[in-house]
């Protein structure tokens, strides 16, 4: 018999409580519930307002993985969706508002992604992030090592980054800007990809080309399209071990020098919460965000 919760006056069915959901730990679906229970506070305001995608696995990470973008069959009326502009057609997504509707996803078992926009402005992006991703040998060490040159060269345009572990091998770099549109981030982004190309031509590429990447990091600014998403704050990832894409400190990507520095689990994440709190609460606060250099503002 499926067990029902109450949470905040939602009276919730969770299912297969004891599955064990990450093999090489033991992990199991409730622990998974349990830590989006205690990350709530921190998660939430980074999904409210922007459409999530579900990268499913309910039955771990060597099952069926697959995406959901439109909104899943049986989302409890209670669940704020919304209209999401498409090109091939407008279609609705979930927003994850609250923390009935957040326990609601997490019992689906996925990984939270959204867009670098809100649902109030789609046409604006509010983000700039890049996806930093190495191509073995290279690993997160060298990952580290291009994000410092990142940070400093966006803090030349006035804009203020923030580094979290990507839940896999990488390291993804975050900014609040404002008064831009997708297309345009993204052409920024794609210029600074190549900037650090230039500066680092034997540790970094910007093209996807898998054939190239041997050795190197993949600086992919593409993820700043209106359309691309990228893996939340928080979440955790469909991996062997419950891994999650969490805040670090750039004391700690200065001193990194082995990648298990920037594997980061969820027992982790609350000591980590009471130590630094959110990290990433700057990207929350509008008087934080930078404009863009006006080449890259300028409309046709």
């Amino acid at each position: 018999m499926t067990p029902i919760t109450e949470v905040e006056g939602r009276r919730l069915p969770l299912s297969n409580l004891e599955k064990v959901l990450y093999p090489a730990t033991g992990f199991t679906k409730a622990e998974v519930l349990h830590y989006y229970a205690t990350v709530a506070g921190v998660l939430l305001p980074h999904l409210r307002e922007r459409p999530v995608s579900f990268l499913r696995y309910p039955d771990g990470p060597d099952g069926q993985v697959f995406f959901t973008k439109n909104v899943p069959p049986g989302t409890p009326d209670w669940v704020t969706t919304a209209e999401v502009p498409r090109s091939e057609g407008p279609a609705r997504m979930v927003l994850v508002e609250d923390l009935p509707s957040l326990m609601w996803a997490a019992n689906l078992v996925a990984e939270f992604h959204t867009h670098q926009w809100r649902i109030t402005d789609p046409g604006q992006a509010d983000r700039v992030v890049f996806d930093l991703d190495p191509g073995p040998p290279a690993t997160v060490v060298h990952c580290c090592e291009v994000a410092l040159w990142l940070r400093e060269r966006l803090a030349r345009d006035g804009i203020e980054a923030y580094a979290k572990t990507s839940g896999s091998k990488g390291l993804h770099l975050l900014a609040a800007v404002r008064g831009s549109s997708s297309e345009q981030v993204s052409d920024y982004a794609k210029t600074l990809a190549v900037e650090a190309e230039k500066a680092m031509p034997r540790l970094v590429l910007h093209q996807m080309k898998r054939s190239l990447r041997p050795g190197k990091v993949f600086v992919d600014w593409s993820q700043n399209a209106a359309r691309k998403t990228t893996a939340a704050p928080y979440t955790l990832r469909a991996r062997a071990e419950p891994l999650v894409s969490a805040p670090v400190t750039w004391q700690e990507v200065e001193e990194c020098r082995s990648p298990d520095r920037m594997a980061l689990r969820a027992p982790d994440i609350p000591p980590r919460l009471q130590d630094f709190g959110d990290l990433l609460a700057p990207l929350l606060d509008p008087d934080e965000a930078g404009t863009l250099p006006e080449r890259h503002t300028e409309g046709p």
